[in-house]
């Protein structure tokens, strides 16, 4: 049963981010053609994958097996590419690293330096959410990645931190805990919370450390744009956690109020991820040694 790899790439994004339109902006393509090479992959299967329902999709039973092994098959095709055209070194070739949201400011500097040292490396940064890049980077996809930590540790991926953060506790000056310099996440437990979206590992830790403190939070809302959780917070909607950094950037300061975070005191840390074992490429390794000189290890 021949398979249309273009197809099978078509439809694993598709599943991945739950949307023709959304797999369609990601890949270039219309959305007409996402749908055409979705039915081709069907009819090759010859088995329905999809279940549309609206502008959503759920996977089948069948669906589900191919999108496990297309992920496989994908990795496969990919890592031969690269190894064939790391044949010629550094010398041309393009190298795509998935970094988190949240994490894109700290790589400017590393990027600055890897395009002046490697001017024939077409870079690409791919933002996904860090569970999604441990997991491309663990079926091939990606080569080098970069990540939250804690990661998945049913990936056999390898780690190097490279930077830690506390977390911070942002709200407005009205707030119950605003004229202490820390507070507790025991303070916080009538508090309305402004969040990340489950899928931000930052998200994962609180709900953890609020069900050993036996707190039921009050989550009001959540969000993948931390901007936009620190707005809320700022407009008195709401209390939001926020990594140090992050609370540089913002240009609310004087509408914000700010405390460490304590007991438990919570960071944030960041990690580059490689799959261990696997073939690196030249520019996955030139990449991997740049961000070791500029950001540090």
């Amino acid at each position: 049963m021949p398979i249309d790899i273009r197809a099978l790439r078509y439809f694993v994004e598709t599943v991945r981010l739950k949307s023709f339109t959304q797999a369609a902006a990601s890949l270039f393509v219309t959305q007409s053609t996402i749908s055409k090479m979705v039915r081709q992959l069907e009819d090759e299967i010859g088995q329905p994958l999809l279940i549309r329902e609206g502008k959503q999709v759920q996977m089948t039973d069948v669906g589900r097996v191919v999108y496990e092994r297309g992920q496989e098959a994908l990795g496969v095709v990919h890592r031969l590419t690269l190894e064939v055209a790391d044949l010629s070194s550094l010398g041309r070739g393009q190298l795509t690293v998935g970094i988190p949201p949240m994490a894109n400011l700290f790589f400017s500097p590393a990027v600055s330096a890897f395009r002046q040292r490697y001017p024939n490396l077409d870079l690409n940064l791919a933002e996904h959410g860090g569970h999604m890049v441990e997991q491309q980077v663990a079926s091939g996809e990606l080569e080098v990645g970069a990540t939250v930590l804690p990661r998945d540790s049913d990936l056999a991926l390898a780690t190097r931190e490279f930077a830690k953060y506390p977390i911070w506790v942002a709200g407005s000056r009205k707030a119950s805990w605003a004229k202490g310099k820390t507070v507790t996440l025991a303070a916080l437990r009538d508090e309305p919370l402004l969040l990340l979206t489950e899928d931000f590992s930052l998200t994962r830790k609180l709900r953890q450390a609020f069900l050993e403190a036996r707190i039921e939070p009050r989550v009001v809302a959540q969000s993948g744009h931390w901007e936009f959780l620190a707005s809320m917070a700022a407009a008195g909607l709401g209390t939001t956690f926020l990594p140090q950094p992050l609370l540089s950037k913002l240009q609310l300061e004087d509408k914000l109020a700010v405390a460490r975070l304590t007991e438990p005191t919570m960071d944030w840390a960041l990690a580059h991820i490689w799959a261990q074992g696997r073939y690196q490429s030249h520019a996955a390794r030139a990449w991997l040694s740049v961000c070791a000189e500029v950001l540090g290890a």
